[in-house]
């Protein structure tokens, strides 16, 4: 493993880190909250850190496979760790488990939160809490090859280990030329969103803090109550529909310029997404409707706002869900299961994922009443390698087996199953909120440090899709020669 070159691009992580951490001590000194100190002393110790590792000379700048996925896990890990600093510093968590937990959920997009309210904490802290999570939308390692030119091609295999999603073949071999075009994509997306809750009467504060959390699906709200806080009909709607926008596989997006706006609408995993999003919509809505007693349109706006919210793993909310009926509530844990779609911000299983392993049970079912016939799993009209196949049954498997160890250890704390199930099912899935004492008014302060240490893990390993850090876990990985 080259580990001179890891080491180097940790660095160049760190002082990126640094220097997006700028915006927050403007805000600090804008606001003059108090928490100035704390970020200067974080963003020097951050580029101190950062130049020292970037004097280290590697032997060979060639990118191998499990140097891709080591780097991805580092980083993310190191970015985390690194990011928790500032809670700590300024004695907002002065707890280093909730700290961590804060920083890591926030660079997932996973939204949870430990902290009871937040309108009365400093502004920059709850914007930093807000850009983590901007930061960790796309992922932090392709921001890193977006900035820099020295990134070589073979740096696919970075890609590899952080894209979203079973396929990586979506993006072209110049992979840091993608890396520019989707975080082009994501400002854009970013800058029209603030501009619309604008003029929705959203305060320039609040607006660019619900794009950020909106874009990178990440749920971290400036206002106790989320969304709801705000009573708008017209800020509901505008950022139900970012969120789904967010939701979609952002390098579809690449082909709008090229006028192939069909091509986005024929995706297989994109009707498959919109279709499921309406149908849950809708049974939702029906039930608000007949039992809750709400008008259609309330009932409509609530129902889809919470599906987007939760499809896409995004965590804000616009009214509390836990008084729901149970049939909407089941509806929104198996949105929450799906997620949303390959090379999105949100996080679940995705589906693609999903779609093919109905196409794979169809199959099977086929060649019981079929035995000597051939079937091929196809998707948009393309062959899908066994391999793809394979790997995501495994994939599944290990997503199932996360939650039941996870929960196992969670019930220690002895909280109603709801809670536990839907809070490592939350965390696991990078969405925030669950049900019951972790739903949408509810918080994660109440757990132990061994349950949120596992939480934690759980939001690092649902980002990374499992691998990168099980990889970094296993002896094996650091015995075999670069491949």
């Amino acid at each position: 493993m080259n580990h001179r070159l890891i080491a180097k691009s940790l660095g160049a992580l760190l002082t990126i880190e640094a220097v997006c951490a700028l915006p927050s001590l403007i805000i600090s000194m804008t606001y003059n909250d108090g928490c100035a100190p704390a970020f200067t002393l974080f963003i020097i110790s951050l580029t101190a850190a950062g130049l020292a590792l970037n004097l280290i000379k590697p032997k060979s700048i060639e990118i191998y496979a499990r140097d891709g996925f080591a780097l991805v896990g580092f980083g993310w890990i190191v970015s985390a760790i690194f990011g928790a600093l500032p809670f700590i510093i300024s004695g907002v968590i002065p707890s280093v488990t909730d700290a961590l937990f804060e920083s890591v959920s926030g660079f997932t997009t996973t939204g949870a939160s430990i902290l009871a309210e937040v309108e009365s904490l400093p502004k920059s802290i709850v914007f930093w809490r807000s850009f983590t999570s901007w930061m960790g939308g796309v992922g932090v390692l392709a921001l890193m090859m977006a900035i820099l030119p020295s990134v070589k091609a073979n740096s696919i295999h970075i890609m590899q280990a952080e894209a979203p999603g079973p396929y990586v073949d979506k993006f072209t071999p110049r992979i840091a030329w993608v890396a520019r075009i989707l975080y082009v994509i994501y400002i854009g997306i970013t800058l029209i969103e603030v501009i619309l809750l604008l003029m929705g009467g959203m305060p320039l504060y609040d607006a660019v803090v619900h794009a950020m959390s909106t874009t990178s699906t990440g749920g971290f709200s400036s206002r106790n109550l989320s969304v709801g806080a705000y009573n708008s009909p017209y800020i509901e709607i505008v950022i139900t529909i970012f969120m789904l926008l967010c939701g979609v596989n952002l390098s579809l997006y690449q082909m709008i310029p090229r006028g192939k706006i069909n091509a986005i609408l024929k995706d297989s995993e994109t009707r498959f997404f919109i279709a499921v999003f309406i149908c849950a919509s809708l049974f939702v809505t029906i039930e608000l409707a007949a039992r809750n007693g709400e008008s259609a349109p309330d009932a409509a706006r609530h129902a889809a706002f919470q599906v987007s919210t939760l499809i896409t793993s995004t965590g804000f909310s616009s009214v509390d869900f836990n008084k729901w009926p149970e049939f909407s509530k089941m509806v929104l844990i198996m949105v929450m299961f799906m997620g949303g779609c390959t090379g999105s911000t949100a996080g679940g299983i995705k589906c693609m994922r999903i779609l093919l392993i109905f196409k794979i049970l169809r199959n099977e079912l086929a060649k019981i009443l079929h035995p000597n016939s051939v079937h091929v799993t196809r998707l948009n009209g393309m062959p899908v390698e066994d391999s793809v196949l394979t790997g995501i049954l495994s994939f599944f498997f290990l997503y199932m087996a996360v939650i039941a160890v996870s929960m196992l250890i969670i019930s220690l704390d002895g909280f109603r199953l709801e809670t536990t199930f839907t809070a490592t099912l939350s965390a696991v899935s990078n969405m925030g909120p669950g049900l019951d004492m972790v739903g949408p008014m509810g918080n994660y302060s109440g757990f132990s440090d061994l349950s949120k240490i596992v939480l934690t893990v759980c939001m690092l390993l649902g980002r990374l899709e499992i691998f990168p850090i099980l990889l970094l876990c296993a002896p094996s990985f650091w015995k075999q020669a670069n491949k």
